[in-house]
C-alpha cells in the first residue's frame, strides 16, 4: 500500500532557494500557486490503510476447518472418537457414516476394506456396524488423542495397542455402550452410543489439527495449483474398489462402491470436500499367538500419493514420525498441502504387499 506524499515547508523553502541561486538578476521566480501560512496546520497526513481482515474465523473445528465461532465450547473441548467401521458388502449400508469428520479406508485380510471413522463436530446418536481392530490402527489414530472404538481384535494386538498409550473402548475390555441391531446377521450387526463413548473418554483432550485449510478456500494450494478433475478411480484389490465423482453442483466428492453410490441406511450419499490418496506398504505381522494378518505401514519418513480438492488434483509427498505425529502433507515443491474446509476420507492404497499394488486413475 502506497502512503500519499507530502512536501514539507523546509523542503519547499530549500527547493526555493537553490532554484533562485541559480537563476540570474533579470529573472524573476514566482512563489508557488499555493503557500502555507506560518502556524497554519500542515496537511493531514494519510491514515496508513489497516491490514485486511484475517478470512480464518476466529475458531474453527479442528478435523474439518468449518468455522465453529458459535458452537458450544464443551463440544469443542471433547476428544475425537474413532471407530472402526465394517465395509463389506454384507456391512452396507453402514449407519451415519457420512457424519464422520475424517475416514480413513484401509485394507485387512483377503484385500477387504475396512473403515476408521473419526467423529468429533457432527455426532449423530448411533454409528455402525462397528467391527474389529487391526495392528495399524492405533497408528492411524494416534495423532487425534482419542479413544479407538472396535469390537474385538486378537489379544496381542488389543495388549499391543494399550502398551502404546491409545486408550480403548470395546467390549473385550469391559467398555459399554455396545448393542445389537435386527436388520442384518452377526457379526454385521453391531452399533455403538456415541454418548457412551464420550462419557467413557472425558480425561482425553481434544483432537489438535490434522490437516491445514485455506481461507478464503479457493486459495487452497490444490485448487491453484492442481489439474482440473471429475472423477477419482480407485482399484486396491477385488474387493476394495471405491471411486469418488465431483458434484459441481454441491461441490463435492461424491462416493461410489465397486460403481454403485455408497449410501447410509438412510439412502444418504457418502460425500467429502477432500479425498486424500496415500500410497502405503503392507506387511504380515508374525503369526505368534494368532492369525498372521496385513498392517499397513503409516509411520514412514518417505510417502507419496494425491490430493483433491474442489475439482482439482495435486501429486504429494507424505510423512508420519511416529504414532503421535501428525500426518506431514506437502507439494512435490516442498510447501504445505492446504484443503478446503471440509470432510475428509483418506484412501490408503497398496503399492506392496496385502493383495498387491493398486491403482488409482483420474479422469
Amino acid at each position: 500500500m502506497r502512503a500519499s506524499r507530502v512536501l514539507s515547508l523546509t523542503a519547499v523553502a530549500v527547493a526555493g532557494a537553490m532554484v533562485l541561486a541559480a537563476c540570474s538578476s533579470a529573472e524573476v521566480v514566482e512563489p508557488p500557486a499555493t503557500t502555507q501560512s506560518v502556524g497554519a496546520p500542515s496537511p493531514s497526513r494519510s491514515a496508513a490503510p489497516s491490514a485486511p481482515p484475517d478470512p480464518r474465523p476466529a475458531v474453527v473445528w479442528p478435523l474439518t476447518g468449518v468455522d465453529a465461532t458459535d458452537a458450544d465450547a464443551a463440544l469443542l473441548d471433547r476428544p475425537a472418537l474413532s471407530i472402526k467401521i465394517e465395509n463389506s458388502s454384507d456391512a452396507r449400508p453402514q449407519s451415519n457414516l457420512d457424519a464422520a469428520d475424517i475416514v480413513f479406508e484401509e485394507q485387512v485380510e483377503y484385500g477387504i476394506s475396512r473403515l476408521v471413522a473419526v467423529y468429533h463436530s457432527d455426532t449423530p446418536e448411533t454409528v455402525g456396524p462397528i467391527r474389529s481392530m487391526r495392528p495399524m490402527d492405533k497408528n492411524i489414530i494416534g495423532s487425534f488423542g482419542g479413544p479407538l472404538v472396535f469390537s474385538g481384535a486378537q489379544r496381542r494386538f488389543i495388549n499391543d495397542a494399550a502398551r502404546s498409550g491409545t486408550t480403548l473402548i470395546a467390549q473385550d475390555v469391559g467398555a459399554y455402550g455396545f448393542f445389537r441391531t435386527s436388520d442384518k446377521p452377526a457379526p454385521h450387526n453391531l452399533h455403538g452410543t456415541l454418548e457412551d463413548f464420550f462419557a467413557q473418554s472425558t480425561d482425553l483432550p481434544a483432537p489438535p489439527e490434522q490437516f491445514e485449510y485455506a481461507y478464503p478456500d479457493e486459495e487452497s494450494t490444490i485448487v491453484t495449483e492442481g489439474t482440473a478433475v471429475t472423477s477419482i478411480d480407485i482399484n486396491a484389490s477385488p474387493r476394495m474398489q471405491p471411486s469418488w465423482d465431483w458434484d459441481a453442483d454441491g461441490e463435492a466428492w461424491m462416493r461410489s462402491e465397486s460403481g454403485s453410490p455408497h449410501v447410509t441406511s438412510d439412502g444418504t450419499q457418502i460425500s467429502a470436500t477432500n479425498v486424500i490418496v496415500l500410497w502405503v506398504d503392507l506387511r504380515n505381522t508374525s503369526s505368534n499367538g494368532g492369525s498372521s494378518v496385513p498392517e499397513t505401514i503409516v509411520v514412514t519418513d518417505a510417502g507419496t500419493g494425491f490430493a483433491a480438492s474442489g475439482d482439482s488434483y495435486i501429486p504429494i509427498t507424505w510423512s508420519k514420525a511416529s504414532q503421535t505425529d501428525p500426518y506431514i502433507l506437502e507439494t512435490e515443491d516442498g510447501e504445505p498441502v492446504t484443503f478446503m474446509p471440509g470432510k475428509t476420507w483418506v484412501q490408503l492404497v497398496p503399492q506392496s504387499g496385502g493383495a498387491g499394488r493398486g491403482s488409482v486413475d483420474f479422469s
